[in-house]
This record gives structure tokens, C-alpha cells and sequence, in this order.
């Protein structure tokens, strides 16, 4: 499908920032947040739950974890759909083992083709983001607004009448976006967004239907990015992730708290040969005063409090 004439005109191109949706600041000079209890770091974790449909399109593009090989693609397939069947149990049972409340974003589609992985990820205490209806379906400017906005009230339709919660995180099926994504998540309901990678602390997006939160959630240090992109080791995925936190719980002395995202997929650090070394992330993180657990909405919900 070709994309329109006028896919990059758009009213706010200029130098600096192309979009009107926050202002700029420097994060070392905002007013410092304050964390539950005085803690530093607020420990954000968020395991990606995906469905990859086995007929999933190519045009305008597919998401980051793709299917690749010619029809049907069993090889990959089977491969992503390991993190539904198994990924996400293990990394469930180690969550569980460290008594860590976390956030899950899942595909709206799952709660219909697997209710159980998902009352699995209810019934552990967890937070369930909306992940977009299916891997398949990005957001993009080519679809229109009221297309867009079909998939977004349907995924998470699925996902409240199924967990029972009120899902009101979002996160986009490979962080893609159209202009519109922000304003339709807000008219559905949606309080916060991680799609938006460009800060270590929250931040307020403008909306047509209110105000929008931005949420932290590290792109260089995702496990998927670190093994698929950057073609990296494990160990070396241990190290960065020991790294960043170590500079914010460094600035967070004297700036006050930081939020350390660890974004993680089921079928990625599900897997046997990673599920230790993200018992050693976790154990390095959790070894240290001061920093505190919570799901992407309680962490959210802190930060307004504290703005």
C-alpha cells in the first residue's frame, strides 16, 4: 500500500521538535520526585506477552520479532509462540520467587486465544498492560483514525472484560504510532503510554482528551534489542543492565528518585539458557537500599502524585 502524498507534511515541522505534545526540559533540572517510603529507584518491569499471527502482513511494515521465512512460517512461529506456552510461566514463577509485582503487556488478542495465560499473569498479583490487538497489527499514519481506533477499543475490551482490571497502560505493537495514537488513548481510557523511549523519568504528554503520561521504558537495554539487534551475549545484556542502574542509582542521590525500566519478552528471557540471567539482574537491583517495586501504574500514579 503506498503511502500518501502528504504522509510528511504535518503543521509542527521545524528545527528542534517536530510535535507539539510536551515541551522540552532538561531532566536534570525538573523538580526531583519523591518515591514511596524516600526509595531512589522505582523498579518498573515489563514482560512483553506476544502473538505473531502466521499470516501476519508486511506492508507498511512488521514489527520488531516478525515472522521472516516464506508461508507459513512455522519455524518462527513456534519459536515466539514458546513465550505463551512456556516463556512466561518461567518468568512468572521467578517474579513470583522474588516477590515482585510487575506489569505484563499483552496482545489484546490472547485473552481470547489463551484466558488462562492470562489469569495466570492476574492471579500473581501483576499488571496488565494493553500490548495493541496482535503483532500484526501496527499503528501507523496510513490507517484512518476511526481504523485505528477500532483496534485500540478492541484490545482493550479483551483485556478488561477478561482480567478484570481497568488497563489503563498501553504499549504499541513495536512502539509504532500514527498522530493519532496519543488522542485515541486517551479518549479510550488510557492513562499512560511506553512507547515513547526518550527519558528516564515520567513525563506529560498533551492530548485532545487530556493529559497523557509517558512512561519510562528503555529501549537499548530490552532484552529482544540486546540478543536480536545489537546481536549480543547474555552476560553482556547482564552487564548493561547492571550499568545503567548503577548511574541512576548514582544521580538519584542527588536528583532525586529515577525510574529503572527492564523490559523483557516471554519467548526472550523465557527461554532456559536466560531465565538465570535474569535471576541476576534482578538479585544485583534488588541487593541495593532504597529501591522499590512496583507495576508501571502504581509507579505512574506516585509520579502525579508527586508533580
Amino acid at each position: 500500500m503506498p503511502l500518501p502524498d502528504n504522509y510528511l507534511e504535518y503543521p509542527h515541522r521545524r528545527y528542534g521538535m517536530d510535535h507539539d505534545r510536551y515541551d522540552w526540559s532538561d531532566m536534570f533540572q525538573r523538580k526531583p520526585i519523591t518515591w514511596p517510603n524516600g526509595a531512589r529507584i522505582a523498579l518498573s518491569v515489563v514482560t512483553h506477552v506476544q502473538y505473531f499471527p502466521l499470516d501476519m502482513p508486511s506492508k507498511p511494515f512488521k514489527a520488531p520479532g516478525a515472522l521472516s521465512m516464506p508461508y507459513p512460517d512455522f519455524r518462527y512461529y513456534t519459536n515466539r509462540d514458546y513465550g505463551n506456552r512456556v516463556g512466561v510461566f518461567r518468568v512468572l514463577r521467578l517474579l513470583g520467587e522474588k516477590g515482585l509485582k510487575t506489569s505484563f503487556a499483552i496482545n489484546g488478542i490472547i485473552a481470547k486465544r489463551y484466558p488462562a495465560l492470562l489469569r495466570a499473569v492476574v492471579e500473581g498479583g501483576h499488571e496488565i498492560v494493553a500490548h495493541g490487538l496482535d503483532m500484526g497489527k501496527v499503528h501507523h499514519s496510513g490507517l484512518s483514525e476511526d481504523e485505528e481506533n477500532a483496534i485500540v477499543a478492541e484490545a482493550l475490551r479483551l483485556l478488561r472484560e477478561e482480567s478484570g482490571q481497568a488497563v489503563t497502560g498501553w504499549l504499541s505493537p513495536g512502539r509504532a504510532q500514527s498522530f493519532n495514537t496519543p488522542d485515541i488513548l486517551a479518549r479510550n481510557g488510557v492513562a499512560y503510554g511506553l512507547d515513547w523511549a526518550n527519558d528516564d523519568l515520567p513525563y506529560e504528554m498533551r492530548t485532545g482528551a487530556g493529559p497523557l503520561i509517558a512512561m519510562p521504558l528503555a529501549y537499548e537495554t530490552d532484552d529482544r534489542v540486546v540478543a536480536d539487534e545489537y546481536f549480543q551475549s547474555e552476560p553482556q545484556w547482564v552487564q548493561q543492565v547492571k550499568d545503567r542502574f548503577d548511574v541512576l542509582y548514582r544521580e538519584s542521590s542527588e536528583g532525586g528518585g529515577r525510574v529503572m525500566s527492564l523490559p523483557l519478552h516471554s519467548w526472550v528471557s523465557g527461554m532456559p539458557y536466560r531465565i538465570e540471567y535474569l535471576r541476576e539482574v534482578l538479585d544485583y537491583i534488588l541487593s541495593h537500599d532504597g529501591v522499590w517495586n512496583a507495576p508501571a501504574g502504581e509507579i505512574c500514579a506516585a509520579f502525579r502524585a508527586s508533580s
